[in-house]
């Protein structure tokens, strides 16, 4: 996955983000839209071809600081799943 900044101001960051899963950035979303303080986070492909999609978030505090929290709350809900997961399956 690669990341690049698009545009970025105090309250608002716009991302272009490659060689990812739509399916991944969704969660991330959905994290991001959790939080109070997010006025919207958004995610489109860009165009199907060239595997591009793109990511705006508006905040009332630091938008980037919001992508790390909810990429971290992401992480820990993907490892409590995974946990559940190996449990319940006994793998021979």
């Amino acid at each position: 996955m690669n990341a690049q900044v698009i545009s970025s101001e105090p309250k608002e960051i716009s991302l272009s983000i490659t060689e990812t899963d739509i399916g991944i950035l969704y969660i991330i979303q959905h994290e991001l839209l959790k939080e109070s303080n997010i006025d919207f986070a958004g995610v489109i492909v860009k165009h199907p071809l060239t595997n591009e999609c793109w990511m705006r978030i508006n905040s009332n505090t630091k938008p980037m600081q919001e992508i790390r929290k909810a990429t971290d709350s992401a992480i820990k809900m993907a490892n409590e799943f995974k946990q559940l997961f190996n449990s319940k399956i006994k793998v021979n």
